[in-house]
């Protein structure tokens, strides 16, 4: 239903056409300032929650958060509903309400240790992605639901099976093997989209395996790194991850293999403390940049929209020119949610969301968004510094380098800041191989935090004795 007929049921309902406009005006107005200066609240305590000691303030906190969620859902949800008058949005607003509720409490009831504010974040990252998808096409927020559903289902059991099972870093060379497959498997069998041959589609369900692989990845390195940290290991674990980057450079999957090198180049001087490790690692990238630059003609093109968009907007600095079209037009506040043109926001829904967000809800809401991811990023590492185990150490090292170096190639790319490398904003964007990836990631680090929680209260225990 467009805007013409939605207006013509509102006359029916309520009057007159001056007054149903004014009315929606108004509504649309009003909410996204409201939305703004929830969001403000809820990224505010994502830092200042740990502020004391105080264990039944941080609860508090920790529902605060939750119900802000739930009024920033409901208020979007009600002002798509308007625009539209089509009750398919509210049952899909019921539907992701009944998802978000269901896993708050599952996941607290399963896990009595659960971090609250790694669950919090995750959801409000996933209803924000819902709304958005629903405001671009109601049938991608549907599919992002049923993929979120059944890997958060799934996903109840990881920690669990990162408790009981203790022998993760006795497969370095499993995980290896099996990632380098999956990764080749595109060449037999896979898709080229947008220039890039990283999909494979079987039985109408596309996937990109360069997303599971990365899981599989840190895994890998991190199990090799574990056991050992000298020059002969460290130059195996190199080659190896080298092969992965290779495959996905061959793939022109360019976003994915600057994630899958300087996620090693992360692990590998934490495992070694040898900064020149890491100096012949950025040098080495340095190299390849200059020779992909001189002999591959997409990174060219992708050079060439960075540096002047509007040199070439009519071929290759259309996306990045749209996207900043959209944000300039967003201003600080927004145009409010509906009233934007994400539409002319090539891949609006995966690789460009963010520009579509800033454009409705403007800079304020967009910065809140980045804050939270830095947030996640932050309680990664800190999990990552108290676990006793070397391999979880750095496997939890692996997934928050992965994890916040993807949110920065997206808002870099989008925001002219870096050329653009065609990955997904973390459970924010479309896509069924990128969620499901990421909501895994969550739980492993979830998983990691409830195994190390148990593992002091036994110590606590044992001191007590």
């Amino acid at each position: 239903m467009d805007k013409k007929e939605a207006a013509k049921k509102l006359i029916e309902m309520f009057g007159s056409f001056d007054a149903v406009g004014v009315a929606h005006s108004i509504v649309v107005e009003v909410s996204k300032y409201v939305i703004i200066l929830l969001f403000a609240v809820y990224t505010w305590h994502c830092f200042t929650v740990f502020f004391g000691k105080n264990a039944e303030r941080k609860d508090m906190v920790y529902r605060r958060q939750n119900k802000i969620m739930y009024a920033i859902h409901f208020i979007c949800s009600l002002v798509l509903f308007l625009n539209s008058l089509d009750w398919k949005i509210a049952l899909l607003y019921l539907a992701q309400l009944a998802f978000l509720f269901f896993v708050n409490k599952a996941y607290l009831y399963v896990y009595k240790n659960a971090s609250k504010l790694i669950l919090n974040n995750m959801l409000m990252l996933l209803m924000i992605g819902f709304v958005m998808l629903g405001r671009i096409k109601q049938s991608f927020a549907v599919r992002q639901l049923v993929f979120a559903a059944a890997t958060c289902l799934v996903g109840l059991f990881i920690p669990l099976i990162i408790e009981k099972f203790h022998s993760f870093d006795r497969f370095g060379k499993v995980y290896a093997v099996l990632g380098i497959c999956m990764l080749a498997l595109v060449f037999v069998i896979g898709k080229s989209v947008y220039g890039a041959k990283n999909w494979i589609v079987i039985a109408g369900f596309a996937m990109q395996p360069s997303e599971f692989v990365k899981i599989i990845y840190v895994f890998f390195i991190a199990a090799m790194l574990a056991r050992a940290s000298d020059f002969r290991n460290v130059l195996v674990t190199g080659a190896i991850a080298g092969v992965h980057v290779l495959i996905l450079v061959a793939e022109k999957d360019l976003g994915a293999a600057l994630i899958y090198y300087f996620t090693f180049l992360a692990i590998l001087y934490v495992a070694t403390r040898q900064p020149l490790y890491l100096a012949a690692g950025f040098g080495a990238g340095t190299a390849a940049a200059i020779v992909a630059w001189k002999f591959f003609t997409h990174v060219q093109k992708r050079v060439t929209a960075w540096q002047d968009p509007w040199g070439s907007i009519d071929d290759a600095g259309y996306q990045v020119a749209q996207s900043l079209f959209a944000i300039g037009t967003g201003g600080w506040f927004g145009m409010g949610l509906g009233e934007g043109l994400p539409s002319r926001i090539p891949v609006a829904e995966s690789d460009f969301i963010f520009s579509a967000i800033s454009e409705e809800l403007g800079a304020f809401f967009a910065i809140c968004l980045i804050l939270v991811e830095v947030s996640c990023f932050i309680l990664f590492i800190n999990i990552a510094l108290k676990m006793a185990r070397r391999f979880y150490k750095l496997t939890a090292l692996g997934l928050a380098v992965e994890y916040i170096f993807q949110v920065f190639l997206t808002i870099g790319g989008v925001t002219k800041f870096i050329p653009s490398t065609g990955v997904t904003l973390p459970l924010v964007s479309y896509g069924g191989s990128s969620v499901i990836s990421t909501i895994i990631l969550f739980c492993i680090i979830q998983g990691m935090y409830v195994l190390n929680c148990r593992e002091e209260e036994k110590i606590e225990r044992e001191t007590a004795r």
